[in-house]
């Protein structure tokens, strides 16, 4: 016997549901905080109202970063079954029961029914290995700090309109250079500690042999790739929102275009890697050029070139070969 949990992780916050008897949709809930001590408190209720041991209890969440992670951490360390979803996948999930309001506590209640009804095909989460966890931390921090620069070059073209005081683009400028300089310490940093391990070298090299994956690209899908779990490359492409999606309504109605859901400023690094992959790329040119000719719009080939991509750098670490172009 198994106790099917949802849990709805917010800042500050964690909405508990258990689903006592799925068919009645019987259900018992409960807040507690997003801390250390709110942990145990959840540990202490859970095993209490169930009745049953950790390692008989299914948990299921939607990954938000910072916020759950400290927590998945402590509930695997007790011996519960964790479960992660994807939040295109549960939203879809949703839709199809017919939930129109959203509240936490109905989130958290649909995910424990998710984690019932999907327990068979879901990954169980483990946390990744240590040196894993640094390069996420350290590719994290390098992202918060590109975007850091990009509001300050914003307001650096700004002020050159506006006409503000020598102070301020002054003060401005030495931000920027600030940034950029703590920005390439950053960069050394992670490619000396993917050196020092000899797993995340070899695939950042196997990840560059391809044409149109360079630097940038092999540096984020060496950390992806290690710290999460893809069944195979269209799971990986579900996850950064590559999936076309037809919209229903709207100018765009009967048109295709990315889901969008997942981490944008990988999809947005992918995106130039696609644009330079069209143009080098043997297998993406061929599939670009193919796509053109059936009347696809610019963009659609351009996602679709960024899918291919994404599964050609699947492909290369999971068989942990170089990449050899099909296309003559």
């Amino acid at each position: 016997m198994k106790a099917f949990i949802g849990i709805d992780v917010g800042k500050e916050k964690l909405d508990i549901s258990w689903l006592r008897d799925v068919v009645k949709s019987k259900k018992k809930t409960k807040i507690f905080k997003n801390n250390p001590k709110g942990y145990q408190e959840l540990v202490a209720w859970l095993i209490k109202n169930t009745n049953l041991e950790a390692q008989d209890i299914v948990i299921t969440t939607e990954p938000t970063g910072v916020y759950s992670e400290p927590l998945m951490y402590f509930l695997y360390e007790q011996g519960f079954i964790l479960l992660h979803v994807n939040p295109g996948k549960a939203k879809q999930y949703a839709s199809s029961l017919g939930l129109v309001h959203k509240t936490d506590k109905s989130d958290a209640t649909m995910l424990a029914r998710y984690g019932h009804d999907q327990q068979h095909s879901l990954l169980s989460w483990q946390p990744e290995p240590v040196e894993a966890r640094e390069l996420k931390v350290m590719t994290r921090r390098l992202e918060a700090l590109e975007q850091d620069l990009r509001r300050e070059e914003n307001r650096y073209e700004a002020v050159g309109f506006s006409g503000a005081s020598t102070r301020v683009t002054q003060s401005i400028e030495d931000m920027i250079a600030v940034l950029k300089t703590e920005m390439g310490k950053l960069k050394n940093d992670i490619d000396e500690h993917i050196d020092r391990h000899p797993q995340l070298k070899k695939n950042r090299q196997l990840l560059q042999s391809i044409k149109g994956v360079g630097e940038v690209i092999s540096r984020m899908m060496v950390s992806l790739m290690a710290c999460k779990q893809f069944k195979n490359a269209k799971q990986l492409a579900c996850y950064l929102g590559l999936i076309p999606k037809l919209n229903e309504s709207g100018k765009r109605a009967g048109k295709t275009t990315l889901s969008k859901e997942g981490p944008g400023y990988i999809r947005a690094k992918l995106y130039m890697a696609a644009v330079v992959a069209v143009q080098h790329n043997p297998d993406i040119k061929a599939q670009n050029k193919r796509l053109v000719e059936q009347g696809k719009t610019k963009m659609q080939a351009i996602g679709a070139a960024m899918r291919k991509l994404t599964h050609i750098c699947f492909g290369v670490v999971k068989n942990q070969t170089e990449y050899q172009p099909q296309a003559i």
